[in-house]
């Protein structure tokens, strides 16, 4: 049985890593500063994971997580285009520093792979659709920079060190337990908690955007592939994770009234910077290098996600 530790366990993302994991009966150890991470994510799971309260900036820490471990999932970030435009030195900290650090205990501990959670970001505003990995990257927003810089970290700790790495382009991940409430939360998310509070939900722009919209268990699906498939397909590798179709954000708000049942308008405001106007993948290479296929559809995975926020929602206010 292999040995996990995910990094930024408590987050959206992280979090339901654990849970897949623990679900196939492996063994989970997490770190996490609580920066964005919400320790109500792993709540259920407390008594089944090694959990350790850890910063990626405290080496000493990070060096004694990486211990006997086999594979890491690098999960932990700033993940917010906005915020990095904001205040990108500390994104910068976080995002880089961060994710060095690791990969040096990692080394040192001698774990035999790491999975990494880079962006879709690092494309930019090329025209070219669908974006696919051998692409020139062309980064906007200081987020993006740091994700393709953690790319090409882990490339060359697989080449210069024998680390095996694999770096996973996530495109707009959603699904249950993402946070609505931060101002830097995903679309969907603050969509579909807003909705179904009877809400306008605020698209920057004209709605005409596009994204590829990823449920979280593809995502989940995608990392555990990542990290089984053989090295001799994945290792030193950068594959886009995401499910190959798109959808603009006017269609999307027309299916959440169905879903929601909610009536009233929709609020339009000025395009945010950074902010890049179409993005799909082209996931032919994730698919012939680990058997990749995006199990759930974007309308199933808006059901279930909104199901999640109506109950949600139905809990905090019975315990009002």
């Amino acid at each position: 049985m292999a040995r996990y530790l995910i990094t930024g366990i408590a987050g959206f993302i992280g979090s339901s890593l654990a849970h897949g994991l623990l679900t196939r009966g492996d063994s989970v150890r997490g770190i996490d500063n609580f920066a964005t991470g919400k320790r109500e994510n792993l709540s259920d799971i407390a008594k089944q994971i090694d959990f350790r309260e850890v910063d990626l900036l405290d080496e000493a820490a990070l060096s004694d997580a990486c211990r006997d471990v086999d594979i890491i999932f690098h999960e932990a970030a700033i993940p917010s285009v906005p915020k990095s435009v904001v205040d990108p030195v500390t994104s910068h900290r976080a995002n880089i520093n961060g994710t060095l650090n690791l990969l040096v205990a990692a080394r040192d501990a001698k774990v035999k792979r790491v999975v990494y959670a880079a962006s879709s970001s690092a494309y930019g505003e090329t025209p070219v659709l669908p974006k696919h990995e051998g692409m020139p990257s062309d980064p906007i927003s200081p987020y993006a920079v740091q994700k393709l810089c953690g790319e090409q970290y882990m490339k060359s700790f697989y080449r210069v060190y024998g680390l095996e790495t694999v770096s996973l382009r996530y495109f707009n991940v959603f699904g249950p337990h993402q946070d609505p409430t931060s101002q830097y939360s995903g679309v969907l998310a603050k969509f579909c908690s807003a909705m179904l509070r009877g809400d306008s939900p605020t698209i920057y722009g004209d709605g005409e955007q596009s994204r590829d919209f990823t449920y979280i268990d593809n995502v989940v699906a995608g990392n555990i592939l990542a990290a089984t498939a053989p090295a001799s397909q994945v290792a030193g590798k950068c594959m886009n994770l995401a499910t190959g179709k798109r959808i603009t954000l006017n269609q999307i708000v027309e299916i959440l009234r169905d879903l929601t049942g909610y009536k009233g308008e929709v609020t339009y405001a000025p395009e945010r910077t950074g902010d890049i106007k179409h993005s799909l993948a082209d996931i032919s290479l994730a698919q012939k290098a680990m058997n990749y296929t995006p199990h759930v559809n974007f309308e199933d995975g808006l059901k279930k996600t909104v199901a999640w926020y109506r109950t949600v929602s139905s809990t905090v206010a019975t315990a009002r």
